[in-house]
């Protein structure tokens, strides 16, 4: 009676543990395929984010040549009012003057605009990062509750992949859920 508890109760132990690894290979198989459509996501966005800054420091550039060029013009202007020139030139360089003033305020706000829309960016950006390194903890208490056959780790792990997904999902949907507190602990 007792081989027959035993190969019972082995029976059962086999069919516990396959339930569970075939859990554990669905729940990995879901969180490695988002953590990949994330990736992509996340690398499209970098893309944007890099596309930003780089017109951002142009427009930032252009905006001190320009400062250069009225402080140029306001230096002349000086030197031909205290040498008495002539009212025509005077009046060009008080027009330029005027003129780069203009042309700085909207280099500005369009410089602005492109830090702006790097920092809109980067809030998913931070979420993709964030749903990749919750996934990837996910996949590798998958991995252990599958050596160890602990149903409360399994249980854990997706739990914890199910948070990623969620952050992910809500990036793709553009819904900032940015955490600063989170982003300074990683970064």
């Amino acid at each position: 009676m007792s081989e027959l508890d035993e190969t019972i109760q082995e029976s059962v132990e086999q069919a516990r543990k396959s339930k569970i690894n075939a859990r554990v290979a669905v729940m990995v198989a879901i969180t490695a395929t988002f953590m990949a459509l994330c990736n992509v996501k996340d690398g499209n966005i970098v893309q944007a984010m890099s596309q930003a800054q780089a017109h951002g420091i142009d427009a930032w550039s252009y905006f001190q040549a320009k400062s250069t060029k009225q402080a140029i013009a306001e230096n002349a202007l000086e030197l031909l009012r205290a040498n008495k020139g002539p009212d025509s030139l005077i009046n060009k360089y008080e027009s330029a003057i005027k003129r780069y003033e203009t042309e700085k305020a909207e280099i500005k706000k369009q410089a602005e605009g492109y830090q702006k829309e790097y920092e809109d960016i980067n809030v998913f950006d931070d979420q993709f990062d964030m749903t990749d390194a919750l996934l990837t903890i996910a996949i590798a208490m998958f991995g252990i509750s599958s050596l160890t056959q602990k149903r409360w780790l399994f249980y854990f792990a997706s739990a914890v992949s199910i948070l990623g997904i969620l952050i992910g999902l809500a990036a793709f949907l553009k819904i900032s859920l940015h955490s600063d507190w989170v982003s300074g602990i990683l970064g």
